[in-house]
């Protein structure tokens, strides 16, 4: 048995390679996790393989070299080659292993073991490089005990390598994993012994073997530095990158804040402002000492203050975006709205660090909405004058044509017997009944519009309409200007039933049918038709057509524009009605449709539902509109 020892010097000098390769390990290590790499990863893998399993190999071959046995020593360059190898190629697979599968706990105890194995794989490779004039036995125990550190530390400097660390805290984790390395390699050493014969060995040759080992130990260890200077170099240059594109990405922020005219600014957890705040400071005029701290609430509204601090202190303990509203005054002492979004940025323990929030300048927004109440409120007023001023001449209209009834009963009491008595009754109560039906519809309208101007917004109430004498109804209003152009009307007689508010549905087919005889074409006679077909089991299709002008392709999406008319401006008319029966249409839910060639004709097609998507209470017949 040989008495061996170690070199101090080359064992401090394999223990700082071990350190300087963890350090350099962990660095490259952590650019393969998340977005940080640009580009492909598997450069940085490649990198940190090579910085981990090289430096390890270094700091083992240094250590090799720091064994002193006394006796000539040499190395089989195979072996020793094969074993850097194995380091290198057992490290690349731990990262590529975590990289691929996740960085969860499973994921790295499998690649951790997978890794320690390969490390030990390389030592006692390298071990059995040695060349020495004796035999090399091993103490099981001990192979197993550095087996195992191997694969701590294999584990360590995955779990290490994949998690976010600062600058101390990476520089710790590399003495920590370098020392436990190093602790690898001089226990596989240690369960080494080494057996030779009496005289095997020269104390000259042996002198000059010493100062041979540390020559080769130097030209190792600077070979080892050297590269993982160029692998710090080559982080130290992409982090310049990562830097360079974070500063660009903030002024991509700043500029798009800008852009929407927000104003950005910063506070700490508790909601303090600190440091510079330029965007404050623009907005209100605040110098830094006066918006330092709480300061800022200074510029606050003073109506507003403490509902802010509420809202921020109810924001804070629910730990969610903040979104308030408040004045502030700015640098010319005028009050401005400020729509204000706050999120909170969360430290690695998952605590409150900062707040960053945006102030959005809403006054003139709010300014368009209070113009817009306003003007609502006066066009409520109006609606409501209006038809209340309505019912007068309504009421007229209603006398006169008692007036009448009276009239005709002495009428045919003059003239019973009289050949034409008859003919003049019938023609009489057909006028009559027109004026009736007239009369009912406007007083149906007056009544919601009067609703209308006091709900301020339109209520329908639904209910079962026969749509076949809904629309023979319609068109009978409207027969005098039928009749004036000599055109025919068809209603057909087997129009489903639907749910629906009947004078909604009533001003949607008034002005379908008004538009139809009124843009009939003069030259031909004109005809006007309204049929239905299903859609599915929920929703009918009514169509109404007819031959008239048409309406060119190119005005077939503006037609339901308000105020815009198509085609030849001969005929009365605002382009309100079209725009008016869409937005009814949309509001049961439904579509309107509009298909038309020029000289040949019109077709508009009104899709509706066969009842309201919630269910209401439907009269089994509904009450007639009478007149007050």
């Amino acid at each position: 048995m040989v008495h061996t020892g170690y070199n101090p010097a080359l064992v401090a000098l394999s223990i700082g390679l071990s350190v300087f390769a963890s350090y350099t390990a962990l660095d490259l290590g952590s650019r393969i996790r998340g977005p940080v790499a640009a580009g492909p990863r598997w450069p940085w893998i490649t990198g940190a393989a090579l910085a981990m399993g090289g430096g390890i190999w270094s700091m083992h071959f240094v250590g090799m070299l720091a064994f002193e046995t006394g006796m000539p020593t040499t190395y089989d360059i195979g072996l020793t080659l094969l074993s850097l190898a194995i380091a290198v190629a057992a490290t690349g697979a731990g990262f590529l292993w975590v990289e691929r599968t996740g960085e969860g706990l499973g994921s790295i105890l499998v690649a951790g073991v997978l890794m320690g194995l390969g490390v030990a794989g390389m030592h006692y490779t390298g071990m059995a490089a040695l060349r020495i004039p004796g035999d090399l036995a091993y103490n099981r125990p001990m192979v197993a005990l550095s087996v195992a550190i191997a694969v701590t530390a294999a584990t360590a400097a995955l779990w290490l390598s994949f998690h976010q660390h600062g600058v101390w805290q990476k520089l710790v984790a590399a003495c920590v994993m370098g020392v436990a390395v190093a602790g690898m390699h001089y226990t596989g050493m240690a369960a080494a012994t080494i057996t030779v014969d009496e005289g095997g060995t020269h104390a000259a040759h042996a002198m000059t073997s010493v100062q041979g080992q540390q020559n080769l130990a130097l030209y190792v260890a600077g070979a080892t530095f050297l590269i993982l200077f160029l692998a710090i170099l080559a982080s130290s240059l992409d982090q310049q990158r990562v830097q360079r594109e974070l500063l660009a990405s903030e002024a991509r922020f700043r500029a798009a804040v800008q852009a929407v005219r927000g104003v950005l600014w910063t506070n700490d957890a508790e909601g303090r402002m600190l440091g510079d705040q330029p965007g404050w400071s623009a907005i209100t005029g605040q110098t830094r000492a006066e918006y330092q701290g709480y300061g800022w609430a200074d510029a606050v509204h003073p109506d507003d203050v403490q509902a802010s601090i509420e809202s921020w202190n109810a924001t804070v303990r629910a730990r969610q975006t903040y979104v308030h509203e408040h004045r502030v005054r700015s640098r010319d002492g005028s009050w401005r709205h400020f729509a204000i979004r706050a999120i909170p940025v969360l430290d690695a323990r998952g605590a409150i660090r900062e707040w960053v929030g945006v102030h959005t300048d809403i006054t003139e927004q709010r300014q368009a909405e209070a113009d817009l109440r306003e003007s609502n409120e006066e066009i409520q007023r109006y609606a409501y004058i209006v038809s209340h001023d309505l019912r007068a001449p309504l009421v007229n209209v209603m006398g006169f044509t008692s007036e009448l009834e009276a009239t005709r009963t002495e009428i045919q009491a003059a003239l019973r017997g009289h050949p034409e008595a008859e003919r003049l009754d019938g023609d009489l109560a057909e006028a009559l009944g027109f004026i009736k039906a007239a009369v009912n519809r406007m007083e149906g309208l007056i009544a919601a519009i009067l609703k209308l101007s006091r709900e301020g917004r339109r209520q329908f109430s639904p209910e079962r309409l026969d749509m076949t004498n809904l629309l023979r109804d319609v068109a009978d209003a409207q027969r005098h200007q039928t009749e004036a152009t000599g055109a025919t009307v068809t209603i057909a007689p087997d129009l489903p039933t639907i749910v629906a508010d009947r004078v909604a549905v009533e001003q949607v087919f008034g002005n379908l049918l008004d538009n139809a005889v009124k843009y009939l074409d003069p030259s031909r006679p004109g005809r006007v038709t309204v049929t239905a077909t299903a859609v599915g089991d929920r929703r009918v299709c009514f169509s109404v057509a007819d031959n008239g002008r048409g309406i060119a392709a190119r005005d077939h999406a503006r037609v339901f524009e308000l105020f815009r008319r198509s085609g030849l401006q001969d005929r009365p008319g605002d382009g309100i009605g079209l725009a008016h029966v869409k937005a009814l249409v949309r509001s049961f839910g439904g579509r309107i449709e509009v298909r038309s060639e020029l000289g040949v004709g019109t077709t508009f097609d009104v899709t509706l539902p066969r009842a309201p998507a919630t269910a209401v209470q439907i009269d089994p017949e509904p009450a007639p509109i009478a007149a007050e």
